[in-house]
């Protein structure tokens, strides 16, 4: 297979501000809801539903996004608490418009009103790229997080869509 064929590259959201209150404020719920279960019978629920909920936030604040681009064809998974796997967005080199910098002014002439637009990158403050496709009837826009090998294969397979920011 040829090199440029194959990139992939695995971005860990950042945490939200919030995450650290919602944890401890989880962890002092189940405790006090262990407790309670220890006194009373509806003390028990409580404490079930407690444990339910803490699991729920602990895993969806655990955010990472895979990107897989293979013979011009890119795809994207995220991946919950580093255990469940979901399909962002799948999209052929054919269904491809652009993909430039996110602050770039070529993004505007693609840009449609009520396009649906998916955020995969870190948030941490780290040059983040977009792609526009057609999805059916719809318009659809991705920023996200490429690395220098991800560039390189979209050079290769995709030459007069990429729009390079060091170029």
């Amino acid at each position: 297979m040829n090199e440029d064929a194959y990139a992939e590259w695995l971005v860990k959201r950042k945490d939200p501000p919030y995450a650290i209150p919602v944890k401890v404020l989880m962890v002092v719920i189940l405790a006090v809801s262990v407790f309670l279960a220890l006194a009373t019978l509806p003390g028990i629920l409580l404490a079930v539903a407690a444990a339910v909920a803490a699991y729920l936030v602990f895993t969806n604040l655990s955010v990472e996004f895979e990107y897989l681009f293979v013979e011009g064809d890119l795809s994207i998974d995220r991946i919950l608490a580093k255990t469940r796997r979901k399909k962002v967005m799948e999209c052929k080199k054919d269904e491809i418009q652009i993909v430039a910098p996110s602050d770039s002014y070529l993004l505007k002439d693609h840009e449609k009103s009520g396009m649906k637009v998916y955020d995969c990158s870190s948030k941490t403050g780290a040059k983040t790229y977009s792609l526009i496709y057609q999805q059916g009837a719809d318009c659809v826009k991705v920023i996200f997080e490429p690395n220098d090998r991800m560039l390189r294969s979209m050079r290769s397979y995709i030459p007069g869509k990429l729009v390079r920011g060091d170029s």
